[in-house]
């Protein structure tokens, strides 16, 4: 029984057992315990026996009465908690409270308990005490009463918060293993709002509500994993995030985010997927504001800056603006947008280093990078317009110019020493590959063997890669470009990369039935799993074995079938008269 009831002077079970036992006439002991502990109303003595006749059983009556009366009692607490002066709603809440805490643990009038806590400000941290250390009591209770108890308890706020984010990472690697490839549908297509409608970041946003401290905490936990696994997906959720509080107008929270305003900036460059001259110019003059003393800032913005999207937004402009250069014969140095841009990915690139190392100063840009690199990348353009116009010209004035095979020793150092140059340089081939230019692609496809950090094996680049692949499935039935794409670029780390392994097998899936047949034979070979393989290559290879096996010919199909007409007799022929 709930002692609470007593020390609210209501009767309870042990009251009556007590009265039942002392008593000499039972029946009329009961009669007066019901007397005295119904629904006081003189009207329904008559009514009740009426309900009698009708075999309603008394429990019925007085529980259907209960529930209406508890849902009166509800509206009257949210609607006390909106009415009348601050001072007074809160002080007749805490009064409720109370005088209704000792009954929380009764489940009829526990919702009661939780909506008179769920409207005050600031619970008595005593009764706040007394709901964590209950685990049916802390379940039970709204999310506005969890802010209060999380914001002085860390642990639980993270026990709470970590397996949404295991969630979020699930589900960022889920698309980038998606069987469905396409170049019109990858990663990158989901405009940010439409990302921030996310089951977790939805979640988050309401679990921080405005409490600045809870929202702190949150990006505590993901400058941890971000420092402990390098994973740049927390990233990006540390701008969802922020951006998700900016939708829902949270000014407590988005006022005192330093990079508030450059990252509702760069939302607007990723939507675009290009930074235009404008938003160039606000998102350098928050860069070149940040004051002495506020260096720190730097590593926030670094991390908003690392996230995938905001990379790829920035290549991509990176790209086009080198495109722009060349038909405007200007050289890199001499466009600030590009070296925004750059400024920018260095900003991004060098993330971990700077929150890792704690020393929040930019990167100090190669002069090289943009002295030798970016013009190398400038003259790859021009080869591919030298050699499509001389393609277009009639064939007694074309020039004996052969597609140029090489790559520049230059070209590939740089793609093994530079981070940034790399990031730019694969942003490139992409792009290439996305034009359907495969002599550009086979050219440039070695450089990507020895990368830095082995970027060229990074899942968000094989993914893109495979989906621009896409389009050029024609080029599979030709020997050469399976041979170079395969055994000179995939197949070189499949043994020691499971994940690039994945993304061949991923590629087949999808390609297999425009690759020749002793090709497909060889690779169907060299990508079978061992023993050390993960369930997900095995469930791949298997899914593959399949395809294939239903995409062979038929015996029937292979061996000649005898022909079933029958030879003709000979005749003789008649002899000439």
């Amino acid at each position: 029984m709930y002692a609470g009831l007593q020390e609210l002077g209501v009767a309870n079970g042990e009251d009556l057992k007590e009265t039942l036992t002392n008593c000499t006439e039972p029946l009329k002991a009961i009669e007066q315990f019901q007397t005295e502990n119904g629904v006081l109303l003189p009207s329904l003595q008559y009514a009740l026996p009426f309900l009698d006749l009708h075999g309603t059983p008394r429990l019925e009556f007085h529980q259907s009465v209960f529930d209406e009366l508890r849902e009166k009692l509800l509206e009257r607490v949210s609607a006390i908690a909106l009415e009348g002066k601050v001072e007074e709603r809160y002080k007749k809440l805490e009064d409720l409270l109370e005088k209704s805490f000792s009954l929380v643990k009764m489940p009829s009038i526990q919702p009661v308990v939780m909506c008179v806590m769920k409207h005050l400000p600031k619970v008595p941290e005593k009764k706040l005490k007394l709901v964590m250390a209950d685990k049916d009591l802390y379940k039970a209770c709204a999310v506005e009463v969890k802010r209060q108890i999380w914001q002085d308890n860390q642990a639980l706020f993270g026990d709470e918060v970590s397996p949404l984010l295991k969630q979020y990472i699930l589900e960022k690697e889920n698309i980038l293993f998606s069987n469905d490839i396409s170049f019109l549908q990858n990663f990158f297509s989901p405009s940010p709002k439409t990302r921030r409608q996310g089951e977790v970041v939805q979640k988050l946003t309401q679990m921080i509500g405005k409490n600045v401290k809870l929202y702190d905490m949150v990006l505590q936990f993901l400058r941890t994993l971000f420092l402990r696994t390098r994973n740049v997906h927390y990233c990006t959720l540390r701008a969802e995030l922020l951006m998700s509080l900016h939708d829902l107008e949270i000014s407590e929270i988005c006022t005192v985010d330093p990079c508030h305003k450059f990252t509702w900036c760069l939302d607007a460059c990723i939507r675009e997927k290009f930074v235009d001259n404008k938003r160039a110019r606000e998102l350098q003059g928050f860069l070149d504001g940040v004051k002495k003393g506020q260096e720190q800032v730097l590593g926030d913005l670094s991390m908003i800056l690392c996230d995938p999207f905001a990379i790829n937004t920035l290549a991509l402009s990176t790209i086009r603006h080198l495109q722009d250069l060349v038909g405007q014969d200007t050289l890199p140095r001499e466009s600030p947008d590009l070296l925004l841009l750059l400024r920018m990915l260095s900003l991004g690139q060098g993330a971990w280093d700077m929150i890792d190392s704690q020393v929040f100063k930019e990167p100090k840009m190669e002069a090289e990078l943009i002295t030798r690199f970016l013009p190398l990348l400038m003259s790859f353009v021009v080869d591919d317009h030298t050699f499509t116009v001389d393609q277009k010209l009639p064939s007694e004035e074309k020039g004996p110019i052969p597609y140029p095979s090489t790559i520049p020793e230059a070209f590939t150092k740089f793609l093994q020493e530079n981070r940034i140059a790399c990031e730019i340089g694969l942003y490139y081939i992409l792009h290439i590959t996305k034009q359907r230019n495969k002599n550009a692609f086979l050219r440039l496809l070695p450089a990507l063997v020895e990368t830095f950090s082995d970027l060229a094996f990074s899942d968000i680049f094989l993914h893109l890669l495979t989906g621009n692949l896409t389009l050029l499935s024609d080029e599979f039935a030709l020997e050469e470009f399976c041979t170079s794409l395969f055994d000179g670029f995939f197949l070189t780390a499949c043994s020691r990369k499971e994940n690039v392994h994945r993304h061949v097998l991923r590629l087949l899936l999808h390609l297999h039935h425009k690759v020749a047949p002793t090709k497909l034979e060889s690779l169907q070979k060299a990508l079978e799993p061992t023993k050390q393989s993960g369930e997900a290559v095995k469930e791949l290879y298997k899914q593959l074995s399949e395809k294939l096996e239903l995409h062979k010919p038929s015996p029937a199909e292979v061996t000649e079938t005898p022909s079933m007409e029958l030879p003709l007799p000979t005749v003789p022929t008649p002899a000439s008269r």
